[in-house]
């Protein structure tokens, strides 16, 4: 078995080796690829159209000049003639992944993509890491081995598990609703003249918390796994586009293009 391990917070940032250590105990065969800076709030962003630099650090370790997608992007297509992961681990991100994060977080994207490209994935957040974060590594393990072993009742098309960590493992599993607890909130004016503004987006949570949703229940020490789907939309009914598409549309529609139940 072979496990891809990416995270946003750079080659060197303790979780990454945190999570390689993790997936060392499910598997023996462990690639890490990983930004050589940290790329926090980089969402899906992919760089088209310039050059970006593999540099091989150490043994299956391949840091990337470009952004958390790219990693995953160069390790399936540029290393080794593109290696063919069984498994995609994300992370350990150092701070929480909840709510918003869906749309701002590298780390979740790198799960994203992974499983665009039919890899399955799982994301590892962690806002409270222990003193010795080290010492709970082989319970990080045993929750990507379990995982891994009941795949089958959570791996469907396009799905990926986003899973938030509490300070003290091991501790009991449970499903969250999406938070609302958006971390740039606002922009702060530094400075102000007639042509020109400065300002810096501001860092930090409201920290609502709602029952049963994500902060709430790392609040209460619980292991929180979301299941999301890159594929994200939210169909509208057929017959409300049916008579938008009459509002709007003059003529017959062409061969294909007809409303349900609409013939030319």
């Amino acid at each position: 078995m072979r496990v891809l391990v990416c995270n946003d917070d750079g080659v060197d940032a303790p979780g990454i080796a945190r999570a390689a250590a993790a997936a060392r105990t499910l598997a023996d065969d462990v690639w890490i690829v990983a930004p050589e800076v940290k790329w926090t709030a980089a969402s899906h962003r992919v760089s088209f159209d310039r050059d970006l630099v593999l540099t091989r650090r150490a043994p299956r370790t391949w840091s990337c000049s470009g952004t958390p997608a790219d990693c995953v992007v160069a390790a399936m297509s540029a290393i080794e003639g593109g290696l063919a992961p069984d498994l995609v681990v994300a992370g350990i991100n150092d701070k929480r992944n909840v709510g918003e994060d869906l749309a701002y977080s590298g780390t979740l994207a790198i799960a994203r993509e992974a499983t665009m490209r039919g890899v399955p994935a799982i994301a590892l957040s962690r806002d409270d890491w222990p003193a010795d974060a080290s010492a709970d590594e082989a319970e990080v393990g045993t929750l990507l081995r379990l995982l891994w072993s009941e795949r089958a009742t959570w791996l469907a098309p396009g799905a990926w598990l986003s899973v938030n960590l509490p300070a003290r493992l091991p501790a009991p599993l449970r499903q969250a609703t999406l938070a609302r607890d958006k971390i740039a909130s606002a922009a702060d004016v530094t400075e102000r003249t007639h042509e020109r503004i400065v300002f810096r987006l501001r860092r930090g949570r409201p920290g609502g918390a709602r029952e049963g949703d994500e902060n709430a229940l790392l609040a209460l020490g619980a292991v929180v796994v979301v299941r999301h789907r890159w594929d994200a939309a939210a169909p509208l009914p057929e017959a409300l586009v049916g008579a938008w598409s009459a509002t709007f549309a003059s003529g017959a529609a062409p061969p294909g293009l007809e409303a349900p139940g609409e013939s030319t």
